[in-house]
């Protein structure tokens, strides 16, 4: 634990929010009602407005006159939650431990003094594991199909039942600010950086209110970007897969050379095996093709070194 010996530890809470009108009163009662608290410790949260279209903004700005321990962080427009919760962790220094977390309270605040209790003992890294989780129908299926996928292709390991809620310790926190890299998969980058690493186990909830604002869309970008970010094997594959396909066909020649050889009679069906393998072999090569594009166009966003965001304004802030 990185703090002077018989002082109280600060610990900041960074929550990336948008379009979360309708939560934001109970998150900010919940969170408030853990700072009076106390439990050894001073507290502040850092919240970061990505862009929101309705009055999440105007409400976190309220919160942030009347209770100078909220702080909020407004981005110039949408540049998503990866960036978003970089933006929150670069503004949570110098604080002693960082918490992050999702502001839809599927993640309870009330977990987060046992974070503490096992980052004093020791851990720089402590994970929320869920014990389980709420989410039902398709959801539920493709995070765990993710999460079964992702775990066999990740060059690193990564606990599958984890995600955003957690905490990190100071030296955790410098380690991940000196990563550059633009599509970010944080439980990847968490479980990269190292250090000693604790798990704390918690029923994930419903959604206190709304609906999620992460679309399906931007959830299978996500989780492109953990594949692409954390493994090589799917260029393995590619290469295995072109090798097979080459073995194959040198072995379909040389049985037909093998047989002419001996004189016995060919009989060519003609149309529907050349088509056959003409398809089979496009499209081996546009799934190749596809690969290699996602590598490179991560490339071609790390070559240009644009910034992860752009801060619009920030209230409650020490400056």
């Amino acid at each position: 634990m990185n703090q002077s010996s018989g002082s109280v530890p600060s610990i900041a809470l960074v929550i990336p929010v948008f379009n979360e009108e309708q939560v934001i009163p109970e998150l900010c009662a919940r969170l408030t009602a853990l700072f009076d608290g106390g439990h050894g410790c001073t507290w502040r949260a850092v919240l970061v407005d990505d862009g929101s279209k309705d009055r999440s903004a105007e409400l976190l700005r309220a919160q942030a006159a009347r209770d100078p321990r909220f702080e909020l962080v407004e981005l110039s427009r949408n540049f998503g939650f990866q960036s978003a919760l970089a933006a929150g962790l670069a503004h949570a220094r110098p604080a002693d431990a960082v918490v992050t977390m999702d502001a839809d309270l599927q993640d309870p605040p009330e977990v987060i003094p046992e974070f503490v209790a096992a980052w004093r003992n020791g851990a720089e890294v402590v994970r929320g594991t869920r014990r389980s989780r709420a989410e039902t129908g398709l959801r539920r299926v493709g995070f765990d199909l993710f999460h079964a996928i992702f775990r066999r292709l990740s060059d690193f390991p990564v606990e599958p039942n984890t995600g955003t809620f957690g905490l990190l310790g100071r030296n955790a926190v410098e380690a991940y600010h000196q990563l550059p890299e633009r599509h970010r998969f944080f439980p990847g980058l968490r479980a990269w950086i190292g250090f000693p690493t604790a798990d704390v186990l918690y029923d994930r909830q419903e959604r206190a209110a709304g609906t999620p604002q992460q679309t399906f869309r931007r959830l299978v970008r996500y989780a492109l970007d953990g594949v692409f970010s954390f493994s090589h094997l799917p260029l393995r594959m590619l290469t295995y897969t072109g090798i097979s396909v080459a073995f194959t066909g040198f072995a379909i020649g040389l049985f037909f050379i093998v047989r002419r050889l001996l004189g016995v009679e060919i009989a060519f069906t003609g149309f529907t095996t050349i088509i056959t393998l003409v398809l089979f072999l496009g499209g081996v090569q546009l799934i190749g093709i596809g690969v290699l594009g996602e590598y490179l166009g991560r490339m071609y966003d790390e070559v240009k070194q644009r910034p992860l965001y752009v801060v619009k304004r920030r209230t409650g802030a020490k400056q």
